[in-house]
């Protein structure tokens, strides 16, 4: 039995005291699997923090809906936002569409820079990344500061897909439609496998490409002073 008691209290302490300082908090999500435990503690002690979804056009119409079912589950500002750039825009000079040619021009169009705003605005910034799910992630911290200088918050940081499993298991969290097909982490439909290894839980993602990251969480800082 894991006892999830003090990591809740610790994150339930780091957001209070991000609101008793009076900071601008946001955090992301996309709406994977994966995602419903920090949207959970989210619902739980900063409810009126919002949670932006880069929505890229690209997702799995399950993705949505579960977006959807979850916020209202949890009580959760869910705000979408998409990039500047239209999609008939996104092509290369093939007029092929950038997830094809160029998959990291892709992510940048359709997730960096449509939260480039909100992180100018904003001082800190909470996301759901597990040390253990890619090398960069694995050299984050608790905290950290990333780019613009926001403060990032990593309340999963130490956790790993065992304990995320257990953790929505046993409070009955809403799952995903698509993770008992195989999806265990879940991106844009056109770079998105089932993946059945339990140890590589990116595995599916960017399938077939040399490509882990979408950007939004590089050049993080290991850990704050």
């Amino acid at each position: 039995m894991i006892d999830f008691q003090p990591h809740l209290d610790a994150a339930a302490e780091q957001l209070a005291d991000y609101t008793a300082r009076e900071l601008r908090v946001f955090a992301t999500s996309s709406f994977q699997p994966g995602s419903v435990v920090l949207l959970d503690l989210l619902g739980r002690y900063a409810p009126r923090v919002p949670v932006y979804f880069l929505d890229t056009g690209y997702h799995f119409p399950e993705t949505l809906r579960w977006r959807d079912t979850v916020a209202a589950a949890l009580g959760l500002r869910v705000v979408s936002l998409r990039s500047p750039v239209g999609r008939m825009q996104q092509r290369d000079r093939r007029g092929n569409l950038l997830f094809v040619s160029d998959p990291d021009h892709c992510c940048h169009l359709n997730k960096v820079l449509p939260l480039e705003a909100i992180i100018h605005s904003s001082d800190v910034w909470v996301s759901g990344v597990r040390g253990g799910q890619t090398a960069a992630r694995g050299r984050m911290g608790w905290e950290g500061r990333g780019r613009h200088g926001v403060l990032r918050f990593h309340p999963l940081i130490d956790w790993d897909a065992r304990m995320v499993h257990h953790y929505a298991q046993g409070l009955d969290l809403p799952p995903h439609p698509l993770a008992d097909a195989g999806y265990v982490s879940i991106g844009c439909q056109p770079c998105t496998r089932s993946w059945a290894d339990s140890l590589d839980d990116r595995g599916g993602r960017w399938f077939g490409m040399k490509k882990q990251e979408c950007g939004l969480h590089l050049d993080v800082e290991t850990e704050t002073p």
